[in-house]
């Protein structure tokens, strides 16, 4: 059973009363792997919705995101204030399996334009936030000289630098697979010097990692330590 077959399949089974289901996700373009799942988003009129659920149909992994129009709204709303948004991309770059009422064409359509139109701007203080983590992160690299630290401190320096030059990009986020992705386009190369890095300061070299994150602070302002203040709730 191909995946458009099974996807369809699964949520008449699921949820014969559907209004609308998109099937999104690797399974709808070229970067299918042996692992992709289903990703499907199914639009009820009512409960059980809002819900998520992982299940397994005949070969297929299938991740089910349940929603009705009003909760869809609401997910998107929130999503999007954290430039980061899976529900709006299934929608807007998936296929659209079955439309009942008019409403499956209605959420594809506005979730392209939000998608075009791009995430929202981050915030000054959220910049020098992440500016901040990636400074200590760097001072703790310097100063490290095991190989299990160097391990995770490296590591952690790969991930949040991707999510830094996504955001002074005014690109989506993304994690995982997706963050790499999103890269790609808002940064080409940067994925691959920050690899070499990685695995050289593994090694105890960890100059070119060095270099690739300050090129990056070096858009949002650089390094950030001394004068750093935030404010805490009592």
């Amino acid at each position: 059973m191909d995946a458009i077959e099974a996807a369809r399949t699964v949520v008449d089974e699921q949820h014969p009363e559907a209004r609308a289901a998109f099937l999104g996700g690797s399974v709808v373009t070229g970067r299918r792997t042996a692992t992709s799942d289903l990703d499907i988003v199914v639009l009820l009129h009512g409960p059980p919705a809002p819900y998520r659920a992982s299940l397994q149909y005949a070969s297929w992994p299938v991740e089910m995101f349940v929603h009705t129009e009003a909760t869809w709204h609401a997910y998107v709303e929130r999503e999007l204030r954290k430039r980061r948004s899976p529900l709006l991309w299934m929608c807007a770059d998936g296929l659209l399996l079955f439309d009942t009422d008019g409403l499956g064409a209605r959420l594809a359509a506005q979730a392209r334009k939000l998608t075009a139109a791009g995430p929202p701007p981050v915030p000054a203080e959220e910049i020098d936030d992440r500016r901040y983590a990636i400074t200590d992160l760097l001072d703790d690299l310097a100063g490290s000289n095991d190989q299990s630290e160097r391990l995770f401190i490296a590591t952690e320096l790969v991930r949040r630098t991707g999510e830094l030059a996504l955001a002074v990009g005014r690109s989506w986020g993304g994690g995982g697979k997706w963050l790499a992705r999103r890269l790609e386009t808002t940064a080409p190369g940067l994925s691959t010097r920050l690899h070499h890095g990685q695995q050289e300061a593994l090694g105890g070299r960890v100059e070119t990692l060095v270099a690739a994150v300050d090129e990056v602070l070096g858009q949002a302002g650089g390094r950030l330590w001394a004068g750093y203040k935030r404010v805490g709730t009592p």
